[in-house]
């Protein structure tokens, strides 16, 4: 843990060096500070010498500025390193979940990812802050006035002495039975982000439903439970100001009542004895800094593991040392292909699949939910790794490409589609940066989406809302079948994208497709046999495997669960969900 953060601080070793250097200085001058005092007493006011008096006030005055600008610097130098560290590992995590594979993202939940990039990240910031302040400041004040206390007195010093023993062993119990409920608390927040964005991403289907008042108990409950958590670990926190209060008057007593007695045999001055008492805040103070120290880090340790779950993870798949750039055609081949998601999976989700496309083919891929339909297309852009047998793409094994390379010859349009916040022409862009407007207008009437842009106030220039919540359904699939275009892939994979648009429609998209990307190979999953039924090829996807492969009418004649299906949507009901009696 301590490597992988290291190599986030690199950046602020000189900030994060001089920042205790400054602490410590700190100390140093406020220790000078009460014998100054005490000379001023013993030296200067007993003695009526005023030109002592005027002497070490100055040198109070100087030792009093010295200790501020210490101090000044010490938190300048401590806040830009602890934020330069926060803004490292906030920078280092995010790069990182970019590299990871969909394999990778399934050990994470969003809300947990979110978390770690906010909360968890602040905690560890202000445990850094308080590390190189206060960590070093605290027991460097606590060993200066203890050793200036046993230079004074030995006698007094033997009472602060006692206190520290005794108050350490009571802050000690207080911060261990407060870490087991600390690290309890952020894991909650996990449900507590989950339920919001649930909420917030899906706030039509709440209203729709009227769970308003289900989706406030929930979050209630989730809030709930980091509140009882907290209460529990900071009613058991709330003992360090009882303790140390008790435990500081307690010694100013004590002190005080043996002081007057050696001042009275003259054994000790009254100046000392001021000092004494000043040291004795100071002592017991670092004691009250070094259990918040301890609570901070119990927090914050938490925080940590779970930062570096993230930093640590490694993406699954990566490029070979040697990887091809260039995607010859879009000819795709599953050579005895099995897949599963988890490798202790006792099934697979594709079993021993065999298949050749040919490049500037259109092929049609229909099943039932959970045949795997998605699951086959997802290993041809290598967004996961087959687990037996080979997949080749132009040729080349997927597994020999460089990972952009061949993405970016490959591209999807997924059922449920994401438009990002910013204007038409932005989001199209996300398929070519470098696309001209006429480009994306050329895209957009492909894909049957021109008609309705123009329609809108801005045109092209009209803003998206997040998520894509101002356009409808079948409006999004277009857009995003636009900006798919617009890479010009060798491969196109249209995974039920047109769910949302009527028939008409549909059939515009797929004649533009033939007649506008006639090189492209085209794979469309669908559920209506009437969108690929013009396709070169039908795919039938059955329990992971391929149940037929051939043309519309070779499988009408050949496939029984075509057939079948094919019979009851031409009847106007039915689909591969469905059994045909």
């Amino acid at each position: 843990m301590l490597k992988t953060f290291g190599a986030h601080i690199k950046e602020f070793k000189k900030d994060s060096v001089l920042t205790p250097v400054f602490m410590i200085g700190e100390v140093i001058m406020e220790t000078i500070i009460p014998l100054l005092m005490a000379s001023i007493i013993d030296d200067g006011v007993t003695a009526g010498n005023m030109n002592h008096i005027y002497l070490i006030g100055v040198l109070m005055l100087f030792a009093a500025l010295l200790s501020l600008t210490f101090g000044i610097c010490g938190g300048q130098f401590g806040a830009r390193a602890s934020a330069g560290f926060a803004r490292n590992l906030r920078k280092a995590m995010y790069e990182n979940i970019q590299t990871f594979s969909f394999s990778n993202i399934d050990k994470f939940s969003t809300s947990g990812l979110v978390t770690r990039l906010t909360t968890d990240v602040t905690n560890i910031q202000n445990a850094y802050q308080m590390i190189l302040r206060m960590c070093m400041r605290a027991p460097a004040s606590l060993i200066c006035a203890m050793a200036m206390s046993f230079f004074i007195s030995p006698r007094l010093a033997s009472i602060y002495l006692v206190a520290v023993i005794l108050l350490g062993c009571v802050l000690a119990i207080i911060v261990s039975q407060a870490m087991k409920h600390f690290s309890q608390a952020f894991p909650k927040y996990d449900a507590l982000n989950e339920s919001v964005q649930e909420n917030v991403s899906a706030i039509r289907v709440v209203k729709a439903y009227v769970r308003e008042d289900y989706e406030k108990e929930k979050f209630r409950n989730a809030s709930n439970n980091i509140y009882k958590i907290f209460c529990k670990a900071e009613g058991i926190v709330v003992w360090n100001g009882p303790v140390m209060n008790f435990t500081v008057y307690a010694c100013i007593l004590l002190i005080s009542w043996t002081g007057a007695h050696m001042i009275v045999q003259d054994a000790l001055t009254t100046g000392q004895l001021m000092s004494m008492l000043t040291y004795c805040m100071n002592i017991l103070m670092s004691l009250m800094m070094l259990s918040m120290i301890f609570v901070m880090v119990t927090m914050s340790a938490a925080s940590a593991r779970r930062i570096c779950e993230v930093l640590n993870e490694k993406a699954d798949l990566a490029n070979p040392a040697e990887p091809v750039h260039e995607v010859k055609d879009g000819s795709i081949l599953f050579d005895k292909v099995s897949f599963s998601y988890k490798k202790d999976a006792r099934e697979p989700v594709l079993k021993d699949v065999n298949l050749e496309i040919k490049s500037g083919e259109t092929i049609g891929i229909i099943g039932g939910t959970g045949s795997a339909k998605s699951s086959l297309v997802n290993l041809i852009s290598r967004l996961y790794d087959v687990t037996e047998g080979q997949l080749l793409v132009g040729g080349v094994d997927v597994k020999d490409y460089d990972m952009e390379a061949l993405r970016n010859q490959v591209a999807v349009v997924l059922q449920n589609n994401v438009l990002f916040s910013g204007t038409i022409l932005e989001n199209l862009r996300w398929g070519n940066k470098e696309a001209t407007e006429e480009e994306c207008r050329h895209a957009c009437e492909l894909a049957c989406a021109d008609e309705f842009v123009q329609k809108m106030p801005e045109k092209y220039n009209t803003y998206i809302e997040q998520g894509g919540t101002n356009v409808s359904g079948g409006q999004k699939q277009r857009l995003c079948i636009a900006r798919a275009l617009l890479k010009k892939p060798k491969i196109l994979i249209l995974d039920d994208s047109t769910s949302a648009v009527d028939t008409a429609t549909d059939a515009k998209i797929r004649k533009a497709f033939a007649e506008s990307i006639p090189g492209t190979t085209k794979l469309i999953i669908a559920q209506r046999i009437s969108s690929v039924e013009h396709a070169d090829k039908i795919i039938v996807m059955h329990d992971g495997q391929i149940d037929g492969f051939g043309s519309h009418e070779e499988l009408l004649a050949n496939n029984e669960i075509y057939r079948e299906v094919y019979d009851a949507q031409m009847s106007g009901s039915g689909d591969f969900d469905e059994k045909v009696s």
